[in-house]
């Protein structure tokens, strides 16, 4: 079966494993597939080549009438997550086909991870930008707040982009050149070299160095 750039895979966790040498390294537990091919997107009448994957099966019973149609092309079994990966000829895939996480990576490759990073709410200034504060004795008044944000006479305005008080965290992120440590093909487990964005049972999508 020809090679697809990524697969999707849900963040479990992290732990440590020790190399060779009796060194500790830190490594995100991430399950990895399999996923199933539902759709093929073609140059022809979508404007480019792909094929969409859905991930972790969902009961037809939590599904629409417009979810149901779709995924009754596939073979009928429903998914929480579905995404796109570019491919080179999407007619060598079959609809329903597995993509299985063996058949993506290999253990030693480098790969682009994508997730959502912990979202912290609304935060100040020392959380979310370092900011140092004022100090905390002698009557100062001065603890947490941003301070001065103006520009005196000219412009007279706040500068846009100023670092200030705002919702912080619950971002799409990526992490680059991330080491594949191990693979537990039998159990769709993937151990990857750092940390992951995400929170436990967090989407997360591995793309290929290729």
């Amino acid at each position: 079966m020809p090679k697809t750039n990524g697969i999707l895979g849900r963040k479990v966790g992290m732990t440590r494993v020790y190399n060779e040498h009796g060194s500790s390294i830190p490594v995100t537990v991430i399950e990895a597939g399999p996923c199933t091919i539902l759709q093929k997107k073609t140059e022809s009448k979508e404007g480019y080549n792909a094929i969409q994957v859905g991930f972790l099966e969902k009961k037809q019973s939590r599904m629409n009438k417009p979810e149901i149609g779709h995924f009754k092309r596939s073979g009928g079994t429903g998914f929480y997550h579905i995404r796109e990966f570019r491919v080179e000829d999407p007619d060598t895939y079959e609809l329903g086909q597995q993509i299985t996480l063996g058949e993506v990576l290999k253990i030693g490759d480098k790969v682009d991870i994508t997730g959502r990073s912990k979202g912290r709410g609304f935060q100040g200034v020392m959380k979310r930008h370092g900011f140092a504060g004022g100090k905390a004795s002698h009557g100062s008044g001065f603890q947490r707040a941003p301070g001065s944000i103006g520009c005196s006479a000219y412009p007279g305005r706040v500068i846009k982009g100023k670092r200030m008080p705002g919702r912080m965290g619950n971002d799409i992120k990526t992490l680059k050149n991330l080491t594949i440590v191990d693979i537990r093909e039998e159990d769709n487990i993937l151990l990857v070299q750092g940390a992951v964005p995400g929170a436990k049972n967090g989407l997360v999508s591995i793309y290929t160095k290729a």
